[in-house]
């Protein structure tokens, strides 16, 4: 079986993910899913696309990931994995798509305006 790659991204974060058959292991970044994200619940929410479609330690996946937080990280893991898996079997899409772990969610952080504190919070305004 040949390499299979996608990418996954959400707020700064960006995954590129690469499949390959194997036991279910899944390295990120060099080092192991549980040792590199510090909750049962991020390393839970990397798993729901090999889940959802059955496919749980028949694959290694080797994942480079870089930018955001732990949570923005493993959000991008989790569509890359989606992407994944759908070029690996048409079939799974309508699985995946049902649950929405095929939509790129494009919430980003505002930027700071000048003349406020922050994105939209003001300095106290003063009429006399």
């Amino acid at each position: 079986m040949e390499i299979i790659n996608a990418v996954g991204r959400r707020k700064t974060s960006i995954a590129r993910n690469y499949l390959t058959a194997g036991e279910g292991n899944i390295t990120v970044n060099g080092t192991s899913l549980e040792k590199y994200f510090p909750s049962e619940s991020i390393t839970a929410l990397v798993k729901q696309p090999l889940e959802q479609v059955g496919v749980t330690g028949q694959y290694d996946i080797k994942i480079n990931v870089k930018g955001g937080g732990f949570r923005g990280q493993a959000e991008a893991i989790r569509l890359g994995i989606a992407r994944i898996l759908c070029k690996l079997d048409p079939s799974f899409r309508p699985m995946l798509k049902k649950e929405g772990f095929l939509t790129r969610d494009s919430r980003m952080v505002e930027r700071k305006k000048y003349g406020h504190k922050k994105a939209r919070k003001s300095f106290q305004f003063s009429k006399r």
